[in-house]
């Protein structure tokens, strides 16, 4: 390995150390309540060589979201390119999908859904903010490659894509958002998955031309 390769690989692996301490800490103190400072202590590193790495709070948090898009671009795929040819058990593939990346983080990702609307983008840098977006395009596109391929096969009802994958993103957040928010009161509740099961399986339905003769409430086709 030469130095230049040397150097690469270490400046990767000093980033992925930081947003490893970074993860901790917002994962522990949310994130107005993680400091720079902190970060650096968790990661055994100075602040002055976490701004060489980031510029701000704000891009380091939104450094993990985009390891978290990068996680839902990977199962919305996998779930894209499966051989069945059946569309509507893809739509309810989905809730799986969905619920991975759930698990990936759960802390981390409802507070992705807080930063979309939040201040906090506004403190990105051009590169940061265009790296999201495409990230998060590239995720809707293949969702929305799900029910263009029910559509043309004369199986879905004919909407916008776009607007399909639009829904089951807002369905995702707020269900996600609605269950946290219930946990409150009672950390036992886990009612996440068969919701989002049951979500799916209704988008799925109702999108179908004629309801599928062996459809049942969070079953599959396949």
């Amino acid at each position: 390995m030469g130095v230049t390769e040397r150097k690469a690989r270490e400046k990767r692996l000093r980033r992925l150390q930081i947003m490893d301490a970074a993860k901790q800490v917002f994962s522990s103190q949310g994130f107005n309540g993680a400091t720079m400072e902190e970060i650096a202590r968790r990661a055994e590193l100075s602040p002055a060589t976490l701004y060489l790495y980031f510029k701000n709070k704000n891009e380091l948090y939104a450094s993990l979201n985009l390891r978290m898009l990068e996680f839902l671009c990977e199962r919305v795929e996998k779930v894209a390119q499966e051989d069945t040819p059946d569309p509507v058990s893809k739509v309810r593939k989905l809730a799986q999908a969905m619920y991975d990346v759930y698990r990936f983080d759960p802390l981390i990702l409802t507070n992705v859904f807080h930063m979309q609307s939040s201040e906090a983008l506004q403190g990105l840098s051009h590169d940061m903010v265009a790296e999201i977006n495409a990230m998060s395009g590239r995720a809707l596109r293949t969702i929305a490659a799900i029910f263009s391929a029910g559509m043309d096969q004369g199986l879905f009802r004919r909407h916008h894509p776009i607007a399909l994958a639009d829904l089951v993103w807002a369905m995702f957040s707020g269900l996600v958002l609605w269950e946290e928010s219930k946990r409150l009161f009672d950390p036992r509740k886990d009612h996440l998955k068969p919701t989002l099961d049951l979500a799916l399986d209704l988008l799925a339905r109702g999108l179908c031309v004629q309801t599928p003769a062996d459809a049942s409430p969070g079953g599959s086709s396949a």
